[in-house]
């Protein structure tokens, strides 16, 4: 399985918006990116986490940085999530998981005895060029924005 490192560029790919646009890898270039990668809409853990980021939107984009969310859900799913907690920035509708695989964050995972695959919870920092520059592997889904500033402020 590939697994992405600090100073990969993010591989080719190609995606829907929860607008049902097309988006791919040069939509990531030109400015630096919070590249989030989360389970599932509307679930405790990804609710907490996408409002952390919608709240501190205007912090992150006046330090140049675009949000942009990605699961497995499909474009429906992400236009409802987005309209019931007012999420002011781009989701994507990986339900191939084909940009998840790319990236090394689906997984095998355990949960009450089972075994599935799923979206392990990370966030890559990029660049203007969609290279990778950080990744947090233990997200603070109630505090992510605010990780991602401590990361910015070293």
């Amino acid at each position: 399985m590939t697994k992405i490192q600090i100073g990969d560029l993010v591989p080719a790919f190609k995606s829907q918006t929860q607008s049902g646009e097309e988006f791919s890898l040069d939509n990531l270039k030109g400015s630096p990116t919070v590249l989030y990668f989360y389970p599932k809409d509307n679930t405790s853990g990804c609710t907490l986490e996408a409002k952390s980021l919608r709240d501190g939107k205007e912090e992150l984009k006046s330090r140049g940085y675009k949000i942009v969310g990605v699961s497995p859900d499909s474009v429906k799913s992400h236009t409802s999530f987005c309209a019931k907690h007012e999420l002011n920035f781009t989701l994507l509708a990986d339900t191939d998981h084909s940009l998840s695989e790319a990236m090394g964050v689906w997984q095998l995972k355990k949960m009450c005895g089972r075994e599935y695959m799923g979206i392990v919870r990370t966030t890559f920092l990029l660049d203007a060029e969609a290279r990778v520059t950080h990744i947090i592997a233990k997200v603070d889904t109630k505090d992510s924005f605010g990780q991602i500033i401590k990361l910015l402020d070293k």
